[in-house]
């Protein structure tokens, strides 16, 4: 999976992308076939915004569906957790859909014995 990390009017921590190769590495257990991750952090410098003022955007490209999250916090890292729930969120949903679960009626299955 291809990382990439877009700061527009912001400075993101040293560590920052280290955090999210490993959160974003461990989406790989929903096997959803992603090949590109963006993430976007945006600060807003309105001091208005204060308790909102960075926000985190999630999206994913790839031969898979295209899963978005976005989410807004006082700073980059609590704004990537809430986006990473929601992008988690999405992907166990895309996984359970494409289970192959066999919902046969009890009248087909006593008829094929």
């Amino acid at each position: 999976m291809n990382i990439v990390l877009h700061a527009r009017n912001a400075q993101v921590a040293e560590d920052f992308k280290e955090i999210t190769e490993e959160k974003l590495i461990s989406m790989d257990r929903f096997s959803v076939v992603i090949e590109r991750v963006e993430i976007e952090v945006i600060h807003e410098a309105n001091p208005r915004q204060g308790k909102f003022s960075h926000r985190v955007i999630l999206t994913s490209h790839g031969a898979g569906p295209l899963v978005r999250a976005e989410a807004a916090a006082f700073n980059d890292l609590a704004a990537f957790d809430e986006a990473i729930k929601n992008f988690e969120l999405q992907l166990r949903k895309i996984h359970e859909r494409s289970k192959d679960v066999g919902h046969e009626s009890v009248r087909k299955r006593a008829s094929s014995k």
